[in-house]
């Protein structure tokens, strides 16, 4: 009985010691990816803890540890273009803490959370609305890495500001009002008609170019037949074709057909 109440006791002791150590830990460990912020009761000291174990004073000291690791935040936007069209965009922005001034954003703003609601949110949607409103909507579609990198420029300068670098923003989706896409669509449509019928119409007018140069030739051709054509040509083109057989001649007199070629024989004889 003595000995199970000197275990337990020992036990307990044990327990409480252990409890002792926890909450009056002489170090802390900074892990891969994250910088410490030093505190010195809660005062924001000016000394980082980068990654690794570091010797503190307990009580007197404590730490929080901020991720600085390129993290990823997904934004949907409402802007206005140039010519007053709704243009809703949907970013993708890389972004990381800088690590040599993780205190100061710990001291100014808070930790991670705080920086996406306070920070990152507002200026990216500040920076969509004055970017947006430089280009037409027209413009946005056929200009769309100019857009990219204003905003990707105007956004990094901001929260440079702010102790936040940006790794890369990407435009993933930027669509419009249905009002106006449907008005795009029908413009598409137009505009490709348009297209049809010009092409139809040039087709017409070569087909009836190529008639008028077809007749003109003919014509030109007739022409120069008519000056060439004398008594000599047609002489000289009847014998060319002449078969070698004389005539039929009709008699006026008595229905008889005589064959010249007879005629001819009988002179010979």
């Amino acid at each position: 009985m003595k000995k199970a109440k000197g275990l337990s006791k020992a036990s307990k002791l044990t327990a409480f010691f252990l409890i002792l150590l926890l909450f009056f830990t002489p170090f802390v460990i900074v892990n891969a990816g994250e910088r410490g912020v030093l505190m010195q009761f809660g005062k924001v000291q000016y000394q980082i803890l980068g990654e690794g174990i570091h010797f503190i004073i307990p009580v007197v000291n404590t730490v929080k540890k901020l991720s600085v690791q390129v993290q990823k935040q997904e934004i949907s936007a409402e802007a206005s273009s140039k010519d007053l069209q709704d243009v809703f965009t949907d970013v993708a922005l890389n972004w990381h803490i800088v690590p040599e001034e993780a205190n100061v954003l710990y001291q100014q703003i808070g930790d991670e959370s705080k920086v996406i609601d306070r920070i990152i949110n507002p200026a990216v949607e500040e920076v969509l609305k004055a970017v947006m409103a430089k280009y037409t909507a027209e413009e946005i579609i056929t200009k769309r890495e100019n857009v990219k990198a204003g905003v990707d420029e105007t956004l990094t300068i901001r929260l440079a500001d702010y102790h936040v670098a940006v790794d890369d923003i990407s435009l993933v989706h930027v669509h419009f009002s249905e009002r106006f896409s449907n008005a795009v669509e029908a413009k598409q449509i137009a505009e490709q008609e348009a297209k049809r019928a010009g092409y139809v119409a040039l087709k017409a007018l070569k087909q009836a170019e190529a008639k008028v140069y077809l007749a003109k030739g003919e014509a030109e051709a007739q022409r120069l037949v008519r000056e060439t054509l004398n008594t000599e040509v047609l002489a000289k083109q009847a014998i060319e074709k002449w078969n070698g057989n004389l005539p039929l001649i009709v008699d006026g007199d008595t229905p008889k057909i005589w064959d010249v070629s007879e005629f001819l024989q009988a002179s010979r004889k």
